[in-house]
């Protein structure tokens, strides 16, 4: 036997889906931890490769530290 949903129930909340971050090579960025860098290398919906000075990292998708300039 099934319930049926009360409609002011609060688990009847619609997703809202983030919007995905899109980057592109050479695009100016900063993130929480590492700071200013430059995009290298995009691997689309996976991860991007960031050129950090002292460092170069690889920031998986959702990219939730990192915010285009």
């Amino acid at each position: 036997m099934s319930r049926r949903p009360l409609p002011n129930s609060p688990f009847n909340v619609p997703v809202v889906p983030r919007p995905v971050k899109e980057f592109s090579v050479s695009d100016r960025v900063t993130h929480d931890t590492y700071g200013m860098g430059t995009v290298t290398t995009v691997e689309d919906g996976i991860a991007v490769h960031v050129d950090f000075g002292a460092q170069q990292v690889r920031v998986l998708a959702p990219y939730g530290k990192l915010t285009k300039l």
